[in-house]
């Protein structure tokens, strides 16, 4: 049974849990996106989301509150200064988690965890790239004028 089991310990003691999920999240905020195990990602999912939550007002307490957790000030300078904008208008859900399979040595199901602002594939919002296509004429103009030079050819004999 797993009554009361809310949080996954990851086969770690405490202390190490939390500093590894601290460094993985400092990873991520600096990359935007990381590759590591499907367990740790959702862990991590639940760890960073209420930082990124606190990161939205910028107040000396959230601040602060965000540093003890981080323990990096330029992680944090960043979920502040750059993160918190992007995602300034989102009321939640600023993380995706995309599966990738099995590692090669010891098939551990692998997932990339990644802010879904910052991926211009599968943002919707995101700048689109500028359609680079040349079109000659438009197929009505095209057929319109193969009309015309028929009836004069047909004029002309």
């Amino acid at each position: 049974m797993r009554h009361g089991k809310k949080i996954n310990h990851l086969g770690r003691k405490t202390a190490h849990r939390k500093a590894m999920l601290s460094n993985m999240a400092c990873s991520l905020i600096e990359h935007k996106r990381i590759n590591t195990t499907v367990a740790k990602a959702k862990a991590l999912r639940v760890f960073v989301e209420p930082l990124i939550t606190k990161s939205k007002e910028d107040t000396t307490h959230n601040r602060r509150i965000v540093f003890s957790v981080l323990r990096d000030k330029y992680a944090v300078t960043e979920l502040f200064k750059e993160v918190s904008v992007k995602i300034a208008d989102r009321p939640g859900g600023y993380l995706r988690i995309i599966k990738l399979g099995a590692r090669q040595g010891d098939n551990a199901s692998m997932a990339m965890i990644e802010f879904v602002d910052y991926n211009e594939i599968y943002n919707p919002k995101g700048a689109k790239a500028k359609k680079t296509t040349r079109r000659g004429r438009s197929k009505k103009a095209a057929t319109s004028q193969v009309e015309t030079t028929a009836t004069e050819e047909k004029s002309e004999e």
